[in-house]
């Protein structure tokens, strides 16, 4: 199986499958039926031994509880990341006004997240069929934390694991700024299918961000700064305010529309 051949077949399940599509029965109104969630998916492939993995374990970064790809899959010998963005109608969407997310985005947060979990199995499928090791770290019971010193992390981070294959830096508000920009959702799985990878196009951890501070005054919360980034008690506690009234949707994702890194690289 080649990186091609994962690729294609992810494109394709994107498109084709029914559930990157509101159903009549999940839509929030009838006029969201049929609305696509995600655009085709875009990937990047790292090595498992990188060292920024063992820097994630510093307390500056993640934690000592972070796990490395190794000691999720001790065999692993590639670590896929991918990244879904959000179609342009759900972004355009939530961008109509910054005091509360759009229906259209809260599909694309509850549904997608769906998808995303669906998309991943899929691929992960694929490589165990073929007779290779996999694992999603997302899906696997290690993942969670316990305890309310540990309520904003987790034992893996799709965004620092993205940054370490190459698929984008961090922006301010904390998000990942791919070439299809910040509007959408990550994923990653460990196999142990040698893969050719991709070197990290960029130095910096915000290269790809321009610092203009717009997402800043889109977030209806006042979580995000220059000085400390995004505060994510706050943006936490914005978002169970929605859940409380849309149950069991929820999300924001104010700063991630209407923003440079909306939907691509931004030129600074």
């Amino acid at each position: 199986m080649t990186r091609n051949e994962i690729i294609n077949c992810a494109v394709a399940f994107t498109e084709e499958s029914s559930g990157n599509y509101i159903s009549p029965e999940a839509a929030i109104s009838h006029e969201y039926t049929g609305m696509k969630i995600y655009d085709s998916p875009i990937f990047a492939f790292g090595a498992p031994d990188d060292e920024l993995y063992i820097q994630y374990k510093s307390p500056e970064i993640i934690g000592s509880h972070f796990i490395a790809p190794c000691e999720w899959l001790p065999a692993a010998r590639t670590v896929i990341s991918f990244f879904l963005p959000y179609t342009e109608r759900i972004r355009m969407a939530n961008a109509r006004d910054y005091d509360w997310p759009s229906d259209e985005w809260l599909h694309g947060r509850y549904e997608g997240h769906m998808f995303l979990k669906n998309l991943a199995t899929y691929v992960n499928s694929l490589l165990l069929e073929a007779g290779y090791e996999s694992l999603i770290p997302a899906d696997d019971p290690r993942y969670s934390l316990s305890g309310t010193d540990t309520m904003y992390t987790s034992r893996w981070s799709e965004r620092h694991v993205a940054y370490a294959c190459g698929l984008g830096t961090f922006g301010l508000s904390g998000g990942i700024i791919t070439v299809k920009g910040m509007g959408g959702r990550l994923g990653s799985i460990l196999t142990n299918l040698d893969l050719p990878k991709d070197s990290r196009p960029y130095v910096g951890v915000y290269d790809h961000c321009t610092m203009c501070g717009v997402c800043i005054s889109n977030c209806p919360a006042g979580a995000i700064s220059h000085e400390g980034g995004k505060v994510h008690s706050a943006c936490s506690g914005f978002l169970d305010k929605v859940r409380e009234k849309h149950h069991p949707r929820y999300g924001c994702g104010k700063c991630q529309v209407g923003v440079p890194c909306e939907s691509g690289k931004p030129v600074k």
